[in-house]
């Protein structure tokens, strides 16, 4: 068994949660080894699913007589969103706590559900991350992702394009694009072929053969669906003019590579590169929604084309990210223009290189060192 970092009874002590993520991240695996004495309610069991859906009221009829306190999971909350007012009562009246599972919070909101008024606190499930693996293998991460039934296959390949296979039928198909599949697949290569360069609508329009505005509403269902981010600009800068537009980047980075048809990488090309930056970014995302809820992550860009990959916070922390086995003096000329910026910043180069060092301001870190102290919070 691996054993997750995420943990659910810390959120638990305040109420109730929202668990959202991504489909077979491992949220229902998770909850049944970690809530072993909560009530469960499984909504993809297609039975249940239709009785409730009938009677709501059956849910408080089951539970009503529950000592206050008692845990219980609802999972895929969103196949029967008419469940939550049943939920707000039982939280309100009888002081159960529920863990109430999605892959897709958009569903709630598209239909104007019922949220419960703060009474639970929303929370984001991420694939594995490498300090969950005891023999974490990070070319086969790059390559095939990590979500779990894809990084512990034999057949990853063949797995990601079920995913994919999935997700636009059972996803997509709920946003009433089911006549448009054939356009919205074309748009996600489009959406794989730009992830973690600056976003461009009217480009990715013109790729796709659909107007800015579609666009944007198809990554609007990527990210609502939790199958993309946004990555915002950091645009407080004072002596330099800034890009504002933010960065789109896939939430694993072995959908990213199956999208581009990618079967294999080669370390020190291109596309190795574009793979690690996914793949830190992927890990700093999950490290943030799991232990600095608080903290917020985004990337400086100069118009002068100075960039840094990501900006933690107000500017602690600067991070660049290359996929070199060696650094040299090309890859730090970056840093000059935000160290002039931002004086205080900690700076950070996360690469292959082995030998972790200083240079002057600058910390040049290999990979597994940084991926160490992030995880031990020695990073922020």
């Amino acid at each position: 068994m691996i054993e997750r970092i995420f943990n659910i009874t810390k959120d638990l002590e305040d109420g109730s949660v929202f668990l959202f993520g991504a489909r077979q991240t491992g949220k229902s695996t998770y909850l049944a080894q970690t809530l072993k004495n909560a009530v469960f309610f499984d909504l993809l069991d297609s039975n249940l699913r239709l009785r409730l859906q009938r009677n709501p009221s059956l849910l408080y009829d089951m539970l009503q007589d529950k000592s206050s306190g008692t845990v219980v999971v609802i999972d895929e909350i969103p196949e029967v969103p008419e469940l939550l007012n049943e939920v707000h009562r039982l939280i309100q009246q009888n002081g159960l706590r529920f863990v109430l599972t999605g892959s897709s919070p958009r569903k709630l909101k598209r239909r104007g559900n019922n949220t419960l008024g703060g009474r639970a606190v929303p929370c984001r499930f991420f694939p594995f991350v490498s300090a969950e693996l005891p023999d974490f293998d990070l070319d086969r991460a790059l390559l095939y992702g990590l979500l779990p039934p894809h990084y512990l296959a034999k057949n990853p390949q063949r797995l990601l394009g079920g995913y994919i296979d999935i997700y636009l039928k059972e996803e997509i198909k709920e946003e009433a694009l089911s006549r448009n599949l054939g356009v919205f697949q074309h748009f996600m290569q489009a959406a794989a072929i730009t992830s973690g360069e600056i976003l461009n609508y009217a480009n990715v329009a013109s790729d796709c053969g659909v107007s800015a505005k579609t666009v944007k509403e198809y990554f609007s269902i990527l990210e609502d669906t939790l199958i993309g981010y946004m990555l915002p600009a950091y645009t407080k800068s004072n002596k330099r003019k800034v890009t504002q537009a933010p960065k789109f980047y896939f939430f694993d980075v072995g959908v990213y590579n199956y999208l581009l048809q990618r079967k294999s990488l080669a370390p020190d090309t291109p596309e190795y590169g574009h793979c690690f930056e996914h793949f830190v970014m992927q890990e700093l995302r999950a490290y943030v929604s799991y232990f600095r809820k608080d903290e917020t992550l985004s990337y400086w860009h100069t118009y002068n084309n100075k960039e840094i990959d990501v900006v933690v916070g107000q500017a602690q922390i600067g991070i660049e990210i290359k996929s070199a086995s060696e650094i040299q003096p090309k890859h730090l000329s970056n840093f000059k223009d935000y160290h002039d910026e931002f004086p205080d910043s900690r700076c950070i180069v996360v690469s292959r290189d082995r030998l972790t060092r200083r240079n002057g301001n600058i910390e040049i870190m290999y990979v597994f060192d940084f991926l160490r102290q992030l995880w031990a919070g020695e990073i922020f």
